[in-house]
């Protein structure tokens, strides 16, 4: 008794994948320089633009700059009234007077 090889109704070996593409870093994984103002809260070395927002939300939180009745505010410290420009901002204009303080 002798069997016959199965055959497979028209499917083929899988193709092969390409390799990927290098994807270029994007803008906010992008090292930046912070000014001398806002090197006084996130450091001096150059960082993204993520671990900058990150590092300034630590600071908020640390010293307590939220506004306990409407969270989205911030109540500016002398250092973070020095980037702000102002004594309050909301958390959707913090990313506004950070993007002034790094090149």
């Amino acid at each position: 008794m002798t069997t016959a090889p199965k055959k497979t109704a028209g499917k083929s070996a899988p193709a092969k994948k390409k390799a990927p593409a290098k994807a270029t870093p994007s803008a906010f994984s992008k090292p930046l320089t912070p000014s001398p103002a806002l090197a006084a809260i996130v450091g001096s070395a150059q960082l993204p633009r993520t671990e900058v927002v990150s590092k300034v939300w630590e600071y908020i939180r640390k010293h307590k700059l939220q506004n306990p009745q409407n969270k989205r505010e911030i109540i500016a410290d002398d250092k973070l009234a020095a980037v702000f420009g102002q004594k309050k901002a909301t958390m959707f204009e913090m990313n506004k007077f950070l993007a002034k303080h790094l090149k």
